[in-house]
């Protein structure tokens, strides 16, 4: 049985104000565990900055003692995801009140439960509450929202399950009526979202058409199933047309947007449907009158925060217990370009920043989880 509970919450990032316990049949026998480390410690920023790594620091902290109901958790792996590096420039949607730990989503390991707390044992593999403040060797959390996860399951990958998997899998079935063997258009096709919807796409029988920025991106895009890789340029409508023999395409989904917005209005169906999630270039989403008025071309926009705010509860569970055992299982995962440790905050900060990723930025604050 999979439950999940939404609840307003003062937390960091994207997903800030949804925190998950789901209850999941991984039991673990209780173990003995000792701290890695015996100075905890946290990636905290005091300020907002158009540098994000000059605004961000490792910081020494004491540890607040058990209480009832709590648990204390050993961070193993954290992501850095896009919307924290713009929450550290100021440029995202939501922004907690500074100072904040950054961090808004991962896995640890129970060290410690309250005597009060059954449902959790020494040693067992959790997924954080989303928007804590992950970036930190450890953390003091209510145990009722730590999510029991499969223990022999990768910790990188499922410290990106709340949200890059999520929003690929609903980009894919929640704007259009799509059936096996139809076609999707993207852009971003390297980006870990779009490293996504190709898996979830060729999983559902779905066809991929796949648009990144450069040439050495897409052998990435090809080897996790991508059907047809594209550079995006001018006349990509005319390429997408020869590359799919004409078939129709009644979705797009658009990371950059700026002008790469009416490529993909050029590529797909008349009455055809773009989905935006992000603005890569920096700009505002350009769409022709052309476009908009003669072909009938729709925009619509997404934010997963949203989604989480407005979805039902049976809809979480069921999109949630789907995604957590394909990437236990290792159905989909993404690419991990680097770990870092928490004291080199800033050199990961300035990697996850970078335009030339070809993958995920992880913090390991603990060292690595695979070695003895």
């Amino acid at each position: 049985m999979v439950e999940v509970i939404a609840h307003d919450r003062s937390c960091a990032g994207c997903l800030r104000e949804v925190v998950f316990a789901l209850q999941v049949n991984w039991p673990a026998a209780p173990v003995e565990i000792a701290m890695t480390q015996s100075s905890p410690k946290r990636a905290r920023y005091h300020r907002r900055g158009p540098v994000p790594q000059d605004v961000i620091a490792a910081e020494a902290f004491e540890l607040p003692a058990l209480q009832a109901g709590q648990a204390l958790v050993e961070v193993v792996a954290a992501a850095i995801n896009p919307s924290d590096v713009l929450t550290l420039t100021g440029d995202y949607g939501m922004l907690p009140p500074l100072p904040a730990v950054g961090g808004n989503e991962g896995v640890g390991r129970v060290l410690e439960v309250a005597a009060d707390v059954s449902r959790l044992a020494a040693g067992q593999l959790v997924l954080l509450p989303v928007g804590c403040g992950t970036w930190t060797t450890h953390l003091v959390v209510d145990a009722a929202q730590l999510l029991p996860l499969p223990a022999g399951a990768d910790p990188r990958q499922l410290a990106m399950l709340t949200v890059n998997p999520p929003t690929a899998s609903l980009l894919l079935s929640e704007f259009a009526e799509l059936k096996p063997g139809d076609w999707v258009l993207q852009n971003a096709a390297n980006s870990a979202v779009g490293g996504y919807v190709v898996q979830l796409a060729k999983a559902r029988g779905l066809r991929t058409v796949n648009v990144v920025r450069r040439d050495a991106a897409g052998a990435a895009v090809r080897a996790l199933g991508g059907d047809v890789v594209l550079v995006d340029g001018d006349d990509l409508a005319a390429r997408v047309k020869a590359a799919t023999g004409g078939a129709k395409i009644v979705l797009a989904i658009d990371a950059v947007g700026g002008l790469a917005t009416e490529r993909l209005a050029q590529a797909i169906s008349s009455g055809g449907l773009i989905v935006n999630y992000g603005a890569m270039s920096g700009e505002a989403c350009a769409i022709s009158p052309g476009s908009l008025i003669f072909r009938g071309i729709r925009l619509h926009g997404f934010w997963l925060a949203h989604w989480y705010k407005t979805s039902t509860p049976e809809a979480r569970a069921a999109l949630f217990g789907e995604l957590v055992r394909l990437i236990a299982t290792g159905a989909l995962h993404a690419r991990i370009q680097a770990t870092y440790s928490l004291d080199e905050i800033k050199q990961a900060i300035a990697a996850a920043a970078s335009g030339e990723r070809d993958g995920k930025i992880v913090l390991l604050p603990n060292g690595d989880p695979d070695a003895s």
